[in-house]
């Protein structure tokens, strides 16, 4: 056993540490087997994981290094571990027949096996991010920045990427932004719990969403105490007349409604604009996709009519990738306050690195070239899709071209199910209205439709999607002629 489970040395300048839970009464030796064995069977601790040295694992634990060695041998006997000389001890790569990990057996289908086709909405193309200029800006940034950067940051987020942010969102959406009214989030979702706690703090009780709409957002405003009510949805937008007693603000996203796919008819803008005056409310401005208009050039935001009334979201996760966890509030001046207050209490502030980086990507025009590059893929997809689709299908897609997802309306929610779980057993992700819980849950009519995300493939695998929506859908369970 000596020299294939141990070498102290290494691990040492490793420093692993490892959790084991010892207690029962099968003595130490084969409590410490049993408590290995398990954690490579429930997946804590995976094919490959190199495992502390015996002699630094026995001291950890209070156990003789002969107790430890004889547990490791046990399990490379029986094919849960690895020893080479040089090399320590590892979790084997394929395990006995008794270790899949449980981890294999649950959870969502798309991580049960391997998918082939992803067009699932709301995804960008990932491997798209723009590495090289990312890892040009962090060594600019580490190279120019000062120690003192690296302290606590401003609650609101670094001076650089607010200004940097107040730019790029007056220049290209036309929102009335300064540096002092923008504060720095890590993404929309947690913008809007940010917003959701200040806004209960503040006295808010109820909130309007958009229904159909993300199931998320009225979990996060449930859970921060404030009760979302349905506001309906249909081809000019959210409804302002169905705007519910007593709500302290609502929710929208007029640039390209998620799901559906419209834009806020500019009547509607004005509406709601109104009630929020009158009322003494706001609207929060999700401008979901805003940056995605193929067939015109995008609509502005909402927030140029009202920069008193409009609270202005936006993020990069669909312009870089939801993984950058990077975003931007606008926020009218009476609401700053209590909000920060509220980011100083969660300890809520993006990485200071990442937020430099981002506003140097900005200030160097990066950004900007990466979402014209972004833009003019999708729309080609888009146009593809559309074509393809044309062939097999008397029903069009609906929403207009803008964003990274369309609509396909189907007969039924029976049909909308059917259609996405065939469709998973031939390897393929779909979402529809139904299966993705955008609806309120309500006895009104609520109709069905596959969202077909068609930014989400990577490039090499965008046609093969493609192909095997086209045969789906030509199929005895499709939409076909």
């Amino acid at each position: 056993m000596r020299g294939s489970p141990d070498d102290d040395q290494a691990d040492f300048r490793s420093g692993l540490d490892l959790h084991l839970d010892l207690t029962g009464d099968r003595g130490v030796g084969r409590s410490l087997e049993t408590a290995l064995r398990e954690a490579v069977r429930r997946g804590r601790l995976t094919a490959g994981t190199r495992l502390p040295g015996t002699r630094s694992l026995a001291a950890d634990l209070g156990l003789s290094r002969g107790t430890v060695v004889q547990a490791y041998t046990q399990l490379i006997a029986g094919g849960w571990l690895t020893g080479v000389r040089g090399s320590g001890t590892r979790v084997a790569e394929v395990l006995p027949e008794s270790g899949t990990s449980e981890a294999a057996d649950h959870g969502p289908p798309e991580l049960r096996g391997t998918a082939l086709g992803d067009l699932r909405p709301g995804r960008p193309d990932v491997s798209t991010f723009p590495r090289a200029d990312w890892v040009a800006g962090v060594r600019r940034v580490m190279s120019a920045m000062e120690s003192e950067q690296m302290g606590y940051p401003d609650p609101a987020g670094m001076p650089a990427l607010r200004s940097a942010v107040a730019e790029y969102v007056s220049r290209t959406r036309g929102v009335w932004a300064s540096p002092g009214s923008t504060v720095i989030t890590a993404g929309f979702t947690q913008a809007l719990a940010l917003l959701a706690r200040t806004f209960r703090g503040l006295g808010t009780r109820r909130a309007a969403t958009e229904n159909p709409g993300f199931a998320v957002h009225r979990e996060l405003l449930a859970a921060a105490g404030v009760d979302p009510v349905p506001l309906p949805v249909d081809t000019a937008g959210s409804d302002p007349a169905r705007l519910p007693d007593g709500a302290g603000f609502a929710l929208l996203t007029p640039a390209h409604q998620h799901p559906w796919g419209v834009v806020l008819a500019p009547g509607r803008r004005s509406a709601f604009i109104d009630w929020a005056r009158r009322n003494d409310a706001y609207v929060i401005e999700d401008d979901y996709d805003g940056e995605f208009r193929y067939d015109q050039q995008p609509v502005g935001a909402m927030q140029a009519l009202a920069p008193d009334r409009v609270i202005y979201a936006g993020s990069t996760s669909k312009t870089l990738a939801p993984g950058a966890r990077l975003g931007w509030l606008v926020v009218p001046a009476p609401l700053r306050g209590p909000l920060l207050q509220t980011v100083r209490e969660t300890g809520s502030t993006p990485p200071v690195i990442d937020q430099l980086v981002l506003a140097d990507l900005l200030s160097r025009g990066s950004y900007d070239r990466h979402v014209r590059r972004a833009r003019l893929a999708y729309r080609r997809r888009r146009h593809e899709l559309a074509e393809r689709l044309a062939v097999v299908i008397d029903t069009p897609l609906t929403g207009v071209a803008a964003g990274l997802h369309t609509l396909l309306p189907v007969a039924s929610e029976a049909a909308e199910r059917e259609l996405v779980a065939t469709a998973e057993r031939t390897g393929l992700l779909l979402q529809g209205l139904h299966t993705a819980d955008y609806w309120y849950p309500m006895a009104e009519e609520r109709p069905a439709a596959l969202l077909i995300g068609y930014a989400t493939p990577p490039q090499h695998a965008w046609r093969q999607a493609l192909d095997m929506l086209v045969s789906l859908l030509s199929g005895p369970s499709g939409t076909s002629r």
